[in-house]
């Protein structure tokens, strides 16, 4: 295969009700750019026939399909992990199977870098989501940038691209879990964003739960910053001595007054309270002991069963 100039990576998981509509358009927008290309799929361990439709898919274009295969499921990060290794484009544009970000809008990203960017990312142009996703996503970006200061209008579309440089810099890092459009946008010399369209799934569900978008932006605040410790460390000076101020004029008061039972709810209120932000502080400092904890096991980020590609 002619080393390509753009390479395509999109992560698979349980697709297979929206695959053939994405092969029908991903590469007829392709091939309308006019540039080489190739398409870096990584089946994620689907449980239905999204495995067997990219086989296919490679075999009825193997001169620009390749194909990683996954032995179990590590998650969409990784999975794009494992494309960045094996990808060989110079501009390098990862896409989500779902269809909500159209591949006919590559043409955009890939337009920007021949401006001189090296990273392009992308603003939804009208959101299709619940609202509640719409008004999380936004309180979500506008916390991580105030403790990251890495300026992302929308973090959570993955429509993005990056040269060569910036994915070869993330290839050098060895995190087992990360957010790789915050990671790139640390490496990049001149990042820009665009906006383009967004449209509703083409079929299936969302594979993030509410539980899975809070834990992917526990990874972004702890894996980028720490000021999340320090604030707690802030407030805790804070209250340790508004604390101690209180229980001074406590002492003042039952020698003034004498014993006194007025006041002991309020008392019950300012421990729970306290008792609230220890257990806040707690579990921050585990989020970041327990990062440091998979990082040391040194496992493997993913495991891969096979590589379908055409060999030169």
């Amino acid at each position: 295969m002619p080393t390509p100039e753009v390479s395509i990576v999109i992560p698979v998981y349980n697709e297979e009700d929206g695959l053939p509509s994405l092969f029908a358009r991903l590469y007829p927008a392709l091939d309308a750019l006019g540039r080489g290309y190739e398409v870096v799929f990584v089946n994620d361990g689907s449980r239905d026939r999204s495995a067997a439709m990219l086989r296919e898919q490679y075999q009825a274009r193997p001169d620009v399909t390749r194909v990683i295969l996954f032995n179990g499921n590590f998650g969409q990060h990784r999975a794009i992990m494992a494309a960045f290794e094996h990808c060989r484009g110079d501009k390098i544009v990862t896409l989500d199977a779902d269809l909500q970000n159209p591949p006919e809008e590559i043409a955009k990203l890939l337009a920007k870098m021949d401006e001189g960017y090296d990273y392009v990312g992308s603003i939804r142009k009208q959101r299709n989501d619940s609202l509640w996703r719409h008004w999380a996503s936004r309180a979500m970006n506008r916390l991580r940038e105030r403790i990251t200061r890495i300026k992302m209008t929308d973090q959570g579309c993955m429509l993005r691209a990056y040269s060569k440089g910036i994915v070869a810099a993330i290839n050098e890092c060895r995190e087992v879990n990360t957010f790789l459009p915050a990671l790139g946008y640390t490496f990049a010399r001149n990042p820009t964003e665009v906006v383009v369209e967004h449209d509703e799934r083409e079929a299936g569900e969302s594979k993030y739960s509410l539980y899975s978008l809070i834990r992917l932006n526990f990874d972004l605040m702890t894996g980028f910053s720490v000021v999340p410790l320090q604030m707690v460390s802030m407030a805790g000076i804070v209250l340790s001595i508004l604390s101690a101020i209180f229980v001074v004029f406590l002492a003042v008061r039952r020698l003034v007054l004498g014993p006194e039972a007025e006041g002991l709810f309020t008392l019950f209120g300012i421990a729970f309270f306290l008792i609230g932000i220890l257990l806040f502080a707690v579990g921050l400092l585990g989020e970041y002991v327990g990062r440091v904890y998979q990082e040391v096991r040194r496992r493997p980020r993913y495991i891969i069963d096979a590589v379908l590609e055409k060999k030169e």
